[in-house]
Parts: C-alpha cells; structure tokens; sequence
C-alpha cells in the first residue's frame, strides 16, 4: 500500500534577490510531484537540487525621467530537483462496498 519512488521535477522560480528566486522554485515543488503522481503524498524529501539555469534581469527607472535614478534587479532561476516520494497507491487499497 505505502511505496517509495524517486523522481526529478522542473520548477522555476522569480524574485527580487536570489534567496527569494531560490525560495519561490522550490515551493513549486510539492504541487509539480502532485500534478505528476495519481497517489497520495505522504512526505517530499529533496535529494539533489541542479540550476539549469539562472538569470539576472536589470532596469534602469527614474521618478518623472530625471529624478530618484535606481537600478532594480529581478533573479529568475530554473531548477531540477530530485525527490524522493512517500505516497500510498490507491490502487492497492481494497474498498467495501455497503449496501
């Protein structure tokens, strides 16, 4: 009934520093093994995490073209992540029927 199965997810993430890029790609993770498993999740464990790739965005704003000239950066990154899953399959649970 319970099984364990190893799989690797692609998430991606945005943020305005590298922690909350990083952090946003991650908390994708649960929802893409949900979406891609048909049984129900008992716990994710992360294994292994690879960058396939990370991106840094700049541009340049000002206040009324001239004025408070600023930078602003935005990180994108785009992750592997291998999972280890803890699931129950449904297909081996055996239901009663009552009439």
């Amino acid at each position: 009934m319970k099984e364990q199965f190893i799989t690797t997810v692609r998430v991606k993430g945005k943020g305005e520093t590298k922690a909350r890029a990083f952090s946003d790609a991650l908390n994708h993770v649960q929802a893409a093994v949900m979406n891609a498993s048909p049984h129900i999740l008992l716990r994710i464990e992360p294994q292994e995490v690879e960058v396939v790739h990370a991106h840094e965005a700049t541009r340049k704003e000002a206040f009324l073209f001239f004025f408070l000239r600023r930078e602003r950066r935005t990180y994108s990154v785009e992750l592997d992540v291998t999972v280890n899953v803890t699931a129950i399959n449904l297909d081996k649970v055996a239901f009663v029927t009552q009439r």
